[in-house]
């Protein structure tokens, strides 16, 4: 494992110097493209991962920062939008809209601007991890800043559990 931001994608990377934020990048061999493989190489909680997704909101690309731990109430999302229909995008609009592929997709440093929502779940925690662009990177940020960074807006549209 090694630990530099140039193991973040080269987009991440350039969008985390314009942000200057220092952040220690860590790469593992093998893929943490789910929220359980990122948590069990970190040696977190599945709940302190950052699952960065991408939703069409009639037919509009809307971003959902949700922790590990839960899944996206997409009746939840649709009512804080005011929109018709929400549904899971497909992988060439999550990589149109931000750049980069499933599995890797960062909080933030995206190739288009798009509307965030993030959920206070997320702020549960002193710190999160969230991919740095490859499904083999991931980096430590408070949850606090990592939102604002996104331009989220914090929300509750995590699936209630019975």
């Amino acid at each position: 494992m090694s630990t530099h931001d140039t193991d973040a994608h080269p987009r991440f990377a350039e969008a985390l110097r314009e942000l200057g934020l220092k952040v220690p990048v860590r790469r593992f061999p093998d893929a943490t493209r789910t929220a359980a493989e990122a948590a069990a190489a970190i040696g977190c909680d599945v709940s302190e991962i950052v699952k960065s997704l991408i939703f069409e909101a009639d037919g509009v690309p809307v971003l959902v920062l949700m922790d590990g731990s839960s899944r996206v109430d997409v009746e939840r999302v649709r009512q804080e939008l005011g929109a018709e229909s929400v549904k899971r995008a497909n992988a060439d609009l999550v990589r149109e809209t931000t750049g980069y592929a499933i599995g890797g997709v960062p909080p933030f440093g995206h190739a288009t601007r798009t509307r965030v929502l993030a959920d206070r779940g997320l702020l549960d925690h002193d710190v999160v991890w969230a991919a740095a662009g490859t499904p083999h990177t991931v980096f430590p940020l408070d949850p606090k800043t990592l939102i604002a960074h996104a331009g989220g807006t914090p929300v509750d549209v995590r699936e209630r559990t019975a």
